[in-house]
């Protein structure tokens, strides 16, 4: 199958090119810069992400599209109106390439979604997809291309796979958890021996191979679905940060501060956002992936783990 794949080298698309081209797909990398591509994997420039963008060249003969690329979730936002640019990005970008993909007679687009377009925080029921309450801007507007989307398939014939995968966690992660690993490995102490939560996360491997099956068993024409999606294990953050010291055979520095006066500081530093993700609990219901595309993870969350530690003792001898 000829597959046209955004983001394409990216921390998900660069494994995501190369395990396709093994299965032996045609993989076409839409991308702005060809830096840190594959061997092997042909590229089309394309610049950046709009309504304005042209995707034609990389679309021409295409059966699918993964569309990875986005304007991302950050932890220091600078933008004056961070919600205008993210929809300028990842709904109008997004609408603006599956319309184009329709002209190209591109039959199935996979859209990398977010776990936020749910919300930030679960308490009795776990995140599904028939749910949708996004919170923060990056939510807000990978939800708004969801429903772009699933117009565009009923009004086009376009078949659209959707997937909301949570944190993504993996050889060369960033954001958070790479800030995590880091303090683990300086042997920092870290306030949270007290916090009691279930959060759902998923390897880098899983969520390729999510994707890989996603795009091989597309919906009926014009058929729109939704998966939520995960390593099928959850884990509390005091258990995190213990699996992830053994496995950098580091001691965890757990100290036990109340939930309340972390969240107290969140509210007085700005920070409380960061500290609901380290405190709150965020669980994926993820049946439905499992029972339409016949999905399990390969690589379980211990594994996958190990893998991070792996990579960051590489990255950082």
């Amino acid at each position: 199958m000829k597959i046209v794949v955004t983001g394409a080298n990216g921390f998900v698309g660069r494994p995501l090119c190369v395990s396709l081209a093994e299965a032996g797909h045609d993989i076409i990398a839409a991308v702005r810069s060809h830096a840190l591509l594959p061997e092997g994997i042909e590229r089309r420039s394309v610049a950046g992400l709009s309504a304005a963008t042209d995707w034609r060249a990389a679309l021409t003969g295409a059966e699918a599209v993964i569309h990875l690329a986005a304007r991302v979730h950050v932890m220091t936002e600078s933008s004056v109106d961070p919600l205008a640019d993210f929809r300028a990005a990842n709904v109008a970008g997004t609408l603006a390439l599956a319309e184009q993909s329709v002209a190209a007679g591109v039959r199935h687009l996979v859209f990398l979604s977010s776990i936020k377009a749910n919300g930030e925080e679960t308490e009795k029921t776990p995140f599904g997809p028939e749910t949708a309450a996004p919170v923060d801007p990056y939510g807000i507007s990978k939800y708004e291309a969801e429903v772009g989307l699933a117009a565009l398939a009923a009004r086009t014939g376009l078949a659209v796979t959707v997937l909301r995968p949570p944190l993504v966690h993996g050889p060369g992660v960033k954001g958070n958890l790479r800030r995590l690993i880091g303090a683990i490995d300086r042997g920092l102490p870290l306030p949270l021996g007290r916090v009691d939560n279930r959060r759902a996360l998923i390897g880098l491997g899983n969520l390729t191979d999510a994707i890989a099956r996603a795009v091989a068993r597309p919906p009926a024409p014009g058929g729109f679905r939704i998966y939520t999606l995960c390593d099928g294990e959850t884990v509390s953050t005091p258990d995190l940060i213990r699996r992830l010291a053994a496995a950098l055979n580091r001691p965890a520095r757990l100290v036990p501060v109340p939930v309340g006066w972390l969240r107290r500081v969140g509210r007085m530093t700005g920070r409380s956002a960061a500290i609901q993700r380290l405190t709150g609990s965020l669980e994926i219901d993820d049946r439905l992936i499992r029972a339409e595309l016949d999905w399990t993870p390969p690589v379980s969350l211990e594994s996958g783990l190990a893998a991070l530690a792996e990579s960051w003792r590489r990255d950082h001898p």
